[in-house]
């Protein structure tokens, strides 16, 4: 796995969207499900499903591989997420009895910038895929969020933004469930901006107070989610 983004002088940690973005360290780690059967077992296929972020600055991708033998071999990693997405968090779940294969995953549409005066777009996803002989097929969307402004989230300090490591899903025979961070709520301030690239370049702007100097839904970020049926039952 490679870590996407670069070192953040505002936070001391690495981001994938702009300076003083959000910090990206914790959001590529692996996350896994298992089709274990539940709540019996007796259905079980032990298939074990995993995805994670990895790649470059300019693209970094939702990877998706499997296993069908408890661990012991995994198929070769393949990137899933819909063109022009720069993945941020995933996770997977399948379902008990091992059918049906859903991702839910976090991505920024906008490319990297040095600077806070450009929008940070970010999008949450949920993908599906069947399960067949020869593994997990294809996936297509089931869900494609309303786009937000990372812009608007801001970490305690405020001298960046933040987007916690709040995605997730859950598989039944039937549907998936899954979480993700979303910014669609989440007002930019023009002030905040300044001020945190300021913290790069040295500038002398004050900091501003978010009551008196931002929209009133600054700082508004939301974890969204959201239940789907199988497609293909």
């Amino acid at each position: 796995m490679t870590q996407p983004g670069v070192f953040d002088p505002a936070q001391g940690r690495p981001t994938i969207d702009s300076v003083a973005g959000a910090r990206s360290d914790l959001a590529p780690g692996p996350s896994v499900d298992i089709a274990n059967g539940a709540p019996t077992g007796t259905d079980a296929t032990d298939r074990i499903v995993l995805s994670y972020v990895s790649g470059t600055l300019t693209q970094p991708h939702v990877y998706f591989t499997e296993s069908a033998d408890h661990g012991a071999t995994w198929s070769a990693p393949r990137a899933i997420e819909t063109a022009g997405d720069r993945g941020y968090y995933a996770a997977p779940a399948i379902s008990p009895n091992g059918t049906d294969v859903y991702v839910v995953y976090n991505a920024f549409t906008t490319p990297y910038h040095p600077n806070t005066s450009s929008p940070n777009m970010l999008v949450g996803v949920v993908k599906h895929a069947d399960v067949g002989g020869s593994g997990t097929g294809a996936f297509s969307e089931l869900h494609r969020g309303v786009s937000g402004d990372a812009r608007g989230s801001s970490a305690n300090a405020l001298s960046a933004e933040f987007l916690g490591d709040y995605v997730y899903a859950a598989a039944t025979r039937t549907y998936g469930a899954a979480v993700w961070n979303d910014a669609r709520n989440a007002a930019d301030c023009p002030a905040i901006d300044a001020w945190r690239e300021s913290l790069i370049t040295g500038g002398t702007v004050a900091r501003p107070a978010p009551q008196q100097d931002c929209p009133a839904n600054f700082g508004n970020s939301d974890i969204y989610g959201g239940t789907y049926a199988d497609p293909t039952p």
